[in-house]
């Protein structure tokens, strides 16, 4: 196994993930957090094996979450994986590529 690599994220992607949690959590009360347990998920799948998701754009990958329509885009640098959005899948695709 390889070792884990620290992960950062990029503010707007942080923005991202807390405005989503708060959306679910008002549509039905303990959503929010089984979609903030989704996003975390995938963060540590990220981190334990970074490569195995595929390229995307810009020399970011991206890992679809489950049950949510949600993917993390992230970028591994040498030192760190830095996620760069939590992106919605139905909204304004390549909003976040300014971010790199």
């Amino acid at each position: 196994m390889a070792s884990e690599q620290p992960i950062e994220f990029h503010p707007e992607a942080l923005a991202e993930l807390e405005h989503a949690k708060g959306w679910y959590e008002e549509q039905k009360p303990g959503l929010g957090e089984s979609f903030f347990q989704e996003i975390s998920n995938a963060i540590s799948n990220i981190c334990e094996s970074p490569t195995t998701w595929p390229e995307y754009s810009g020399g970011t990958r991206r890992f679809l979450v489950h049950r949510f329509p949600y993917a993390v885009i992230y970028h591994q640098r040498p030192t760190l994986i830095l996620v760069v959005a939590v992106i919605h899948l139905k909204r304004k695709p390549g909003y976040w590529k300014g971010r790199l």
